[in-house]
């Protein structure tokens, strides 16, 4: 179905874009040096899960509706960065102690939240849309190729967002400090909401 060349061209593409600062490398790089890799992995998980549940969407024509029926974009938009200022002010809050859950409680709150970072982000739905077309070709059975265009994006990003949880990972030891880690923490916190505002202007139709 695919040639080398194009299957290439595409992982590049999606390489360059997925390595441009977005909402999911500053939430994970926040929430991994605050709480540990293993949130990381965690909300990694809930992250791919949402970027193919994103790709299976736009395959069957979610991506084109969202492009025709602006209401429909704005409001998955405005949830979005909705959810990404939510998660912002609670890292604020948690900053000034460990939020009362069990490890196991936590870590499906951190895989829930990283789905639906991903899962209320239309302009993910939107790359697929603009993107995918370009590498099917109309010969050939669509729903194969999307989902091999699919499980190539979702590879890349996942690869980039554990090793963006490694590197930030690793800072936790030298976060061990209380006042330390509340003004890291915060910090942190400020850069995803001001993230989410971006995301805002840089969605606007």
């Amino acid at each position: 179905m695919f040639d080398l060349a194009a299957l290439a061209t595409f992982a590049f593409t999606v390489l360059v874009i997925e390595l441009t600062p977005g909402p999911n490398m500053a939430w994970l790089a926040v929430l991994s040096a605050s709480e540990g890799r293993r949130a990381g992995f965690a909300a990694v998980a809930g992250v791919a899960l949402g970027l193919t549940v994103v790709a299976a969407a736009a395959a069957l024509g979610l991506g084109a509706l969202l492009e025709r029926v602006d209401w429909l974009y704005e409001t998955l938009r405005w949830a979005g960065v909705a959810f990404l200022i939510y998660l912002g002010i609670q890292g604020w809050r948690d900053a000034d102690g460990v939020p009362s859950v069990d490890a196991n409680q936590g870590y499906l709150r951190y895989f829930a939240h990283g789905f639906l970072v991903n899962a209320l982000n239309p302009k993910a739905a939107l790359f697929y849309v603009s993107v995918f077309p370009q590498f099917i070709r109309p010969d050939a059975p669509v729903a194969p190729q999307a989902a091999v265009l699919a499980v190539i994006s979702v590879s890349i990003a996942t690869l980039i967002h554990l090793g963006i949880v490694m590197l930030a990972g690793s800072a936790r030891h030298f976060l061990e400090e209380p006042g330390r880690h509340r003004i890291f923490q915060r910090a942190l916190s400020l850069l995803l909401i001001g993230v989410a505002i971006w995301l805002l202007v840089a969605t606007a139709r």
